[in-house]
């Protein structure tokens, strides 16, 4: 197989830190939002899911913008400011994009031939285009459920109209986000892990889901303009 990448000591600690926070970032919300649900269900999961990248900022995010929404608690609920109705919109398909992450890496990882049908070997040598294009689709099936679940009781629509609207919703949020995880993904992995430690990181080591963590930051900012103008253009819901 491939060379294995030799990690300094560093950048093995490191990732090791950045995850262990987000977890408990993550678990900080999950506990949170499972005492305060929101008042919108699906935001119960976009929240923690969103801190597995965002870490302690999402936390803040949520702690200012998020929390205020949970039942039980006495805010005030006036409307978000519209940049951060567009990081709750941005999040919320982040959320999809990080579940479909680990859903396919991890999948992929246990069963490489699903790589293989994906074009591994025959279209790509590298495998990690073949696992995109499976990240790629569980991300857009998990994006349209979220969204879906976001629509369906603000509009009175049937099951199909509501598929409709979710796709239409969602197809140029995940497509944007996915751009900016995807590049920043492939620039830390070939133009930075590959020359200078020997190999790309592996799905099981903390290095590759630091790597993650860090891209999925750069698929927000790319997310973001997209979902200002989604919002804007009313073909995304406020949130």
């Amino acid at each position: 197989g491939m060379p294995h990448a030799n990690f300094p000591a560093w950048l093995h600690t490191l990732s090791i830190v950045s995850l262990l926070l987000a977890g408990v970032c993550a678990l900080w919300i999950a506990i949170d939002v499972a005492r305060h649900p929101q008042k919108m269900a699906v935001m119960n999961f976009v929240w923690p899911l969103a801190a597995l990248f965002g870490s302690v900022l999402w936390v803040w995010l949520y702690r200012a913008f998020g929390r205020r929404k949970g039942r039980g608690i006495d805010a005030p609920d006036d409307d978000l400011p519209f940049w951060a109705s567009v990081a709750k919109g941005a999040s919320h398909c982040g959320a999809g994009c990080t579940l479909g992450d680990i859903i396919a890496e991890w999948s992929v990882f246990a069963f490489p031939q699903i790589a293989v049908w994906f074009g591994w070997h025959s279209l790509f040598g590298e495998k990690i285009f073949a696992v995109w294009i499976v990240d790629y689709i569980v991300a857009f099936v998990l994006g349209i459920a979220f969204q879906y679940f976001t629509i369906k009781p603000m509009r009175d629509l049937s099951v199909g109209e509501g598929i409709g609207q979710a796709v239409k919703a969602d197809f140029l949020s995940i497509t944007s986000w996915q751009v900016g995880m995807y590049g920043l993904m492939g620039l830390i992995q070939f133009a930075w892990f590959k020359p200078d430690y020997g190999g790309v990181a592996e799905v099981a080591t903390p290095e590759f889901w630091f790597a993650m963590q860090v891209a999925m930051l750069a698929g927000f900012c790319t997310a973001y303009p997209t979902n200002w103008w989604l919002i804007r253009k009313g073909v995304k819901e406020e949130m």
